[in-house]
């Protein structure tokens, strides 16, 4: 009929949409998201993390119990339905004080990431973006630093800075286990960050940025840091992890985060002496601490991997 859509047409235009869908140009990110939601580890890993979130976030939703409660009556007992791991040997429930526990390591994890990923990522980049004497000098900076044993400095920074017997804040003693942390982990996000920007800052549009007079901060906030942030933040997932763990061992060996702070390093250091006679006063507590590294781990090897060319 003169004037109308045939049915034909209209197929013929659906398939023409769908055909240019599936050739319309993927940005990195969206290829990324693609893969990653066709894992199960990361689903899963991503699913664990946000659940520790939201245990650290709102502990009253999971506990009825605060991180305080105690009755010595049921003293060193196993779990129950009552108290489901148990009691510690002051009549603390495990159960109210793992999930407590749960904000202060995740809040050292998370500062002493972000805190490692700003130094070393300021002083990866402008060691690979001036190069000659300024990279050198910053690059053996950094091998001081990474050369440092992590127990070892990290038990001296914190002892330098509380003496025998002293009683910091826990404001003040959260904030020396992050530093700690962040000062002998950064050597690694610069040295990332370094490789990326000596490869980013020999692209062409770099070259044309620079030969027509772009300043230098426009250049690295620009063009650079864009292009060499993402291997610096896959970095980053992985190590939130491994710093959540370091927490609980600097808190084990006593030099790290301490009563009155409730949290999972605590945890296991409280129950170090216990472990023969009552072993559900470590195990949960050291469960939790493993399943959100490992957690953290697998999230950061599933973005490593969509992240990466080379792997698809």
């Amino acid at each position: 009929m003169a004037g109308g859509v045939s049915s034909v047409d209209v197929a013929g235009a659906g398939v023409a949409d769908d055909s240019a869908e599936a050739h319309k140009p993927r940005s990195l990110g969206g290829d990324a998201w693609r893969m990653l939601r066709k894992r199960p580890s990361f689903i899963i890993s991503a699913l664990i993390i946000a659940l520790v979130v939201l245990i650290a976030i709102a502990p009253d939703l999971f506990s009825s119990r605060p991180a305080g409660f105690s009755d010595l009556l049921h003293a060193n007992e196993g779990p129950s339905a009552d108290a489901w791991f148990g009691y510690d040997n002051q009549g603390y429930d495990v159960y109210a004080r793992t999930i407590h526990g749960a904000r202060a390591s995740l809040l050292v994890g998370v500062f002493a990431t972000i805190l490692t990923i700003l130094i070393g990522s300021v002083v990866g980049i402008i060691a690979g973006y001036y190069g000659r004497l300024v990279d050198s000098l910053f690059s053996r900076v950094g091998d001081i630093f990474a050369a440092l044993p992590f127990v070892l400095g990290a038990i001296v920074i914190l002892t330098t800075f509380n003496a025998p017997g002293s009683n910091p804040g826990v404001v003040t003693i959260i904030v020396q286990v992050v530093v700690s942390i962040a000062a002998l982990s950064w050597p690694v996000a610069m040295r990332i960050m370094r490789s990326a920007t000596l490869v980013a800052k020999q692209l062409d549009y770099v070259k044309a940025a620079r030969g027509l007079g772009a300043s230098t901060p426009r250049i690295v906030f620009r063009h650079l840091l864009p292009n060499t942030v993402a291997p610096v933040l896959v970095y980053g997932t992985i190590a939130l992890g491994a710093f959540i763990g370091a927490e609980a061992t600097l808190a084990y060996l006593g030099v790290g985060v301490r009563p009155p702070v409730v949290s999972w390093g605590v945890m296991i250091s409280d129950a170090r002496d216990y472990f023969r006679v009552n072993p559900h006063m470590l195990l949960f507590p050291a469960g939790f601490v493993t399943i959100t590294v490992l957690a953290f781990v697998m999230l950061g090897d599933g973005i490593r991997d969509a992240l990466d060319p080379k792997a698809r």
